[in-house]
């Protein structure tokens, strides 16, 4: 939950700032949703690299997959460098667009987990499915900006 609510805070903090005060270029829903997802992906990605949730994540990895704890860390780097692109606007479609991958390739490994009770139990899988389904709407209005 707290990656959706960091979403929706840095978002409207981030159109409210622009919106009152400048900077122009937050005066846009698309950049200031481009800040709030650099931000919730910078959450995320810290996850992958601190216990407990690490731990919880390389327990969600299908054990058909070989090195669990090399394949959090890679989809931790993979997080960290699409946040940073979403910031840069000469590389903010193209890190939408592969954070959109991510996403989609990831999610097996949510609906695994909440079959087998294992890794990080927020929230129950329905409504993980449809959390997973804002995130790509939202780096969408990046993409199709």
């Amino acid at each position: 939950m707290a990656p959706l609510v960091v979403l929706a805070v840095v978002t409207a903090l981030a159109r409210l700032i622009g919106r009152l005060a400048g900077p122009d270029w937050l005066d846009s829903w698309p950049h200031a949703v481009a800040l709030g997802l650099a931000a919730m992906f910078a959450l995320t990605a810290s996850a992958h690299f601190l216990s407990p949730r690490r731990e919880a994540l390389v327990a969600m990895v299908p054990p058909n997959l070989p090195n669990p704890a090399a394949l959090v860390a890679l989809t931790g780097v993979l997080e960290l460098a699409g946040a940073a692109g979403l910031l840069i606007p000469a590389t903010a479609k193209l890190a939408a667009a592969a954070l959109i991958l991510l996403l989609i390739s990831l999610f097996p490994a949510n609906i695994r987990a909440a079959k087998a009770d294992l890794g990080i139990k927020t929230m129950p899988l329905p409504l993980r499915a449809l959390v997973q389904v804002l995130f790509i709407a939202s780096l969408g209005v990046v993409l199709f900006a």
